[in-house]
């Protein structure tokens, strides 16, 4: 049986009973194999995760009065690496991200229930699986991960449902 990846070649299906594995893993274990790139989720924890907490950090700082090391307690993190966030020492492919009106609105949310205490660090990180998940359905997105990848221009796989 043969299985066509979102980068139109055919490939062997791989026989797997595996009951937790689902249809959507098949495809990027074998895009991934195949082709090398990385996943969306890779993408979005090398520059969303980390823009994102940067926005959070700056508004808890500058907007809350928080400490670094409150700060950092509160995002679950290290002061050296508030400070990391606040010094603004970042790629402008970061800082992108960080002018996304989606993650600056998710970062406007979180950092004012961490700071009200209406927000645990359980609930923060719900809010950014949400987030993830707003954004990997934007052509926005998909271009950026074109951008930074080698992948073909015809794949689609940053909006398939469930990945």
């Amino acid at each position: 049986m043969a299985w066509r990846c979102p980068h139109r070649q055919s490939l062997p299906l791989p026989v797997v009973s595996h009951p937790s594995l689902e249809y959507s893993s098949l495809i990027l274990v074998r895009c991934y194999t195949e082709h090398e790139m990385r996943p969306p989720c890779e993408i979005v924890i090398k520059y969303v995760l980390p823009a994102f907490r940067c926005s959070v950090a700056r508004s808890l700082v500058q907007e809350y009065g928080f400490t670094q090391v409150k700060t950092a307690t509160a995002l679950g993190t290290t002061q050296a690496a508030v400070s990391y966030y606040l010094g603004e020492r970042r790629g402008s492919r970061i800082r992108g991200f960080e002018e996304n009106e989606l993650v600056r609105a998710a970062a406007f949310d979180v950092a004012k229930g961490l700071a009200t205490g209406q927000l645990k660090s359980v609930d923060a990180t719900a809010k950014f699986c949400q987030l993830c998940s707003k954004l990997r359905s934007t052509d926005a997105f998909c271009q950026f991960h074109k951008s930074v990848e080698a992948v073909d221009a015809e794949c689609n796989f940053c909006m398939m449902a469930g990945c």
